[in-house]
């Protein structure tokens, strides 16, 4: 990684009290929830460690991106951070990249696309290594059948 800042929302969750106050003002909020209440909860679901609420997240910022055009920008970065959380590559890269078009020089989103990408390298190089070995391994068992075969004959 370069020295770029790091994108400390990928590690850095809230205390679970401060969570708990973001979630009581939601819902104390109810059907008449402000939209700043709502992404604050969302904001706070995202840096959460716990898959459901990331994915609650998600929903809560993809209501917000659709329905206030004006804080689209807004939305992205967590949009983006949240599906990487998820291990959802191809959509954190895709908000992602719509940002960095937005802020060419947004260092947190530059960094969050170092993140994505050394990720899918990573998981990449792993998924060839399983699928490596799945193929020494049938060419084992295939030897050994075939040496089999042949005994039999």
């Amino acid at each position: 990684m370069t020295n770029l800042p790091y994108a400390a929302d990928a590690d850095s969750p809230l205390k679970p009290d401060e969570l708990n106050v973001l979630r009581s003002q939601y819902e104390k909020e109810g059907s008449y929830v402000g939209l700043q209440t709502k992404f604050n909860y969302a904001w706070g679901l995202i840096k959460s460690p716990a898959r459901p609420d990331n994915q609650l997240g998600i929903q809560l910022l993809s209501e917000i991106f659709r329905s206030s055009p004006e804080r689209r920008r807004e939305c992205l970065y967590y949009l983006a951070l949240g599906n990487y959380k998820l291990g959802s590559y191809a959509e954190a890269r895709r908000y992602n990249e719509l940002l960095m078009d937005l802020e060419p020089d947004n260092l947190q989103a530059a960094s969050l696309r170092e993140l994505i990408d050394e990720k899918v390298q990573r998981e990449g190089l792993v998924g060839v290594a399983i699928v490596g070995g799945l193929a020494v391994a049938a060419g084992v068992v295939g030897s050994f059948l075939l040496r089999g075969a042949r005994a039999k004959k």
